[in-house]
């Protein structure tokens, strides 16, 4: 089987019900990958979706690769309650990729999506069909640009999840 390389995009404001349900979705969907060595994940790592990712790139046996938006994105973007495992994916990761910018924005974001988008075979998408902000740099726009750009994409959503409110 032909190494395939599969990058991550969704939210990140999962609640603490989704969690385990996206995990197992993502579980099965990465199962035909599993174990063969021929799995490559690219993820931002973070919080919620990216990072779910990556941990299940990991439990298949895969290897991944991150994308940092910006240079200061870990100090300003990271909260205290996902630095360990944000620190833990970077490690474990075969490669990390800081992007030029000095200030993560939506400029950050948009690079950031552009790099996933040209080194992946597939997109996977955490979402839950929320339509484009027409900001850019988020999930449903990178879904839009793979499509656009004739990337197969996976929308994963379970029956169930949900995210915290923003209001």
């Amino acid at each position: 089987m032909a190494v395939m390389t599969i990058a991550v995009t969704g939210h990140m404001d999962l609640t603490e019900d989704t969690i385990p349900l996206v995990r197992a979705a993502l579980d099965d969907l990465l199962k035909p990958y599993a174990y063969g060595g021929d799995l490559v994940g690219i993820s931002c790592i973070a919080k919620g979706a990216d990072s779910l990712f990556a941990e299940a790139v990991l439990r298949a046996g895969g290897r991944f690769a991150v994308v940092i938006p910006s240079r200061d994105y870990r100090r300003k973007k990271v909260k205290a309650d996902h630095a360990a495992l944000f620190d833990r994916l970077a490690q474990a990761a075969d490669g990390v990729l800081v992007l030029p910018d000095q200030t993560v924005d939506r400029q950050a974001y948009d690079a950031a999506s552009v790099v996933l988008l040209r080194r992946t075979d597939r997109l996977v998408a955490l979402r839950d069909g929320t339509p484009p902000s027409g900001k850019g740099g988020g999930t449903a726009d990178t879904v839009e640009e793979a499509r656009a750009a004739g990337i197969p994409v996976s929308v994963v959503w379970p029956a169930g999840p949900a995210r915290r409110s923003v209001g």
